[in-house]
């Protein structure tokens, strides 16, 4: 039972996070004259902003069964299966901020106040490092996780082509609210109107879904790993039907 209460901690600690980036948008709408639901529909339309919320669900909902089945029995699948869908996105979106984004400047923020600019860094170290390295842990630590089959690698990478596809769908029927184009995309990279177009578009979209397929697949091999090394150590197995 105490896990759960990691779990929850994380997911306080990840709303605060999305309040934080929300204030910060609502502020930047104000001060540019922005339509504030055109912002706020964009922001919420974010991978790190969608994943981050889905996560939030997924940890309560974990918890929440932690706190009800006391013992020693596996969680269930569908919350081992929601666990691993939200702790890929998390992951890899931790490692592309701080390895390519941490540190590059945007003019947006140049006329930020103290007190704006505090809660911009806020909310970029809770989604972007804070969350990432809780899920690493959780994966790797916490107790009753469950094993996963190999097929639900597809379900892993379903939840992110599944955004791709609503992005680049929603990405011609909005504009800019700062006025400046009649379409808009959460990251450069995925905008067709850019120099590469379409083929450079979809080749960064390849080159993403290889890397939820490569952290998805250690995922799996992580927990399949951790709960063979339980079965031996004496605890129960999860049920020998879901390892395929």
């Amino acid at each position: 039972m105490h896990w759960a209460w990691f779990r929850i901690a994380a997911a306080l600690t990840g709303i605060s996070g999305v309040i934080a980036g929300f204030i910060v948008n609502v502020d930047r709408a104000a001060r540019q004259g922005q339509g504030l639901g055109d912002v706020l529909a964009n922001y919420f339309s974010l991978f790190t902003i969608v994943s981050t919320l889905l996560s939030i669900v997924t940890l309560f909902a974990a918890a929440s069964w932690a706190m009800r089945h006391p013992g020693s029995e596996r969680e269930p699948f569908g919350i081992a299966l929601a666990l691993a869908a939200v702790t890929g996105p998390v992951v890899l979106l931790g490692l592309v901020y701080n390895a390519l984004l941490r540190g590059l400047p945007s003019a947006i923020a140049l006329g930020d106040s103290a007190g704006i600019a505090m809660l911009d860094k806020y909310a970029a170290e809770v989604l972007h490092v804070v969350l990432p390295i809780y899920f690493v842990l959780d994966l790797l630590l916490a107790p009753r996780r469950r094993a996963l089959p190999w097929w639900s690698l597809a379900v892993l990478v379903g939840y992110p082509l599944a955004w791709t596809t609503y992005t680049m769908v929603r990405g011609e029927r909005v504009a800019n609210p700062d006025g400046t184009t009649p379409w808009w995309y959460p990251y450069p990279f995925l905008d067709p109107h850019g120099a590469g177009g379409y083929s450079s578009a979809f080749t960064y979209i390849g080159v993403i879904l290889v890397g939820f397929l490569a952290i998805g697949s250690m995922i799996i091999l992580i927990g399949r790993y951790r709960e063979k090394r339980a079965t031996r150590h004496g605890a129960p197995a999860a049920g020998h039907t879901l390892l395929i």
